[in-house]
């Protein structure tokens, strides 16, 4: 029987990933106890909290919220074995994160969810050496954390249904949309998309039709706004008029036999590379990194209070729910 009441979160690993679920953890009045063997991890969290934290109150933060309200300890052991719920967030290595696990796993009551905010690895081959691998799951979640909602929850061929309700209820009460993810696959659903984008912009970039800015131009200005709050498939549904999908998908349907995009990735050569780089620091300008991330969250800020007030309300029975 898995806990219904979370009140104190364990978070394994202090880097980027773990600090944003910190800041949303601390907003939505949890008690936060970290651990991470970097010097660097306390100054980490505190430049998050800092830099976010108006932004935040901005949306509206309960009476409970406390930036101050995490504290660090010395070992896996302290951090886990009073905790409600443990999320992992350790490098994207199977082997270091097997092996983070299975000492969460020892030491976590038994009825406590492991969460791995792994972005592609499979939750079978985390929760294989585990004594309870029913709890062990995949909780992904999307840069910034504490301001971006979606969460991906993948189980392995262990983990319980009880367990994968209860990470989803518990993401639910900290303002995101869990995703369930049916059957569990490397790099699971948003990622896969998301590099396929990316596989095709290496592409035109490599073969000199465009730059890096030009690239970023083109969603932003375009299908990115569309993406905000309808997705792919209810934008094409829209933008074939009238008779929406049944006419759209009649009509370009056959575009899809075109030789028009590229699924393998170009050859990463230092020269391509090169213009990667070199493209994102001349649109990133003279603004400090600091900068730049509070004016992309000071954005999403902006636009989750737009969809809250035009799109979430009137969408929320059709997002789907964790089976």
């Amino acid at each position: 029987m898995q806990r219904e009441i979370i009140k104190q979160v364990a978070l394994v690993g202090a880097g980027v990933i773990g600090s944003g679920w910190a800041v949303r953890c601390l907003a939505n009045g949890l008690n936060v106890v970290l651990t991470d063997p970097s010097p660097q991890a306390r100054d980490q969290i505190l430049a998050v909290i800092d830099n976010s934290w108006k932004i935040l109150e901005g949306q509206g933060l309960p009476e409970e919220a406390d930036p101050d309200n995490f504290r660090f300890v010395d070992s896996i052991e302290e951090a886990v074995s009073s905790a409600d719920f443990v999320q992992e967030n350790v490098p994207e290595r199977e082997d270091i994160k097997c092996t983070v696990i299975q000492e969460v796993d020892l030491y976590a009551e038994h009825d406590v969810v492991i969460a791995s905010s792994s972005s592609g690895l499979l939750p079978s081959r985390l929760q294989r050496e585990c004594r309870y691998p029913e709890r062990v799951l995949i909780g992904h979640p999307f840069a910034p954390v504490y301001i971006l909602p979606l969460v991906e929850v993948v189980g392995g061929e262990k983990t319980s249904i009880e367990m994968i309700r209860c990470a989803g209820n518990f993401y639910r009460d900290l303002g995101m949309r869990p995703l369930h993810v049916r059957r569990e696959i490397e790099a699971y659903i948003a990622d896969r998309l998301q590099e396929s984008l990316y596989r095709e912009a290496l592409h035109l970039i490599n073969e000199g039709y465009a730059t890096v800015p030009e690239i970023d131009a083109a969603i932003t200005g375009g299908p990115g706004l569309r993406w905000a709050f309808m997705g792919t498939f209810m934008a094409w549904h829209l933008g074939g008029g009238p008779g929406g999908m049944r006419h759209t998908i009649e009509q370009f349907g056959p575009a899809l036999e075109l030789p028009w995009s590229h699924m393998k990735a170009p050859t990463l050569t230092d020269e391509l590379k090169n213009k990667i780089v070199e493209g994102c620091e001349i649109e990133a300008g003279i603004r400090e990194f600091s900068e730049l991330e509070r004016r992309r969250d000071r954005c999403l800020a902006e636009i989750q209070k737009v969809l809250a007030k035009y799109w979430y309300p009137c969408d929320e029975d059709g997002w789907p729910e964790l089976e």
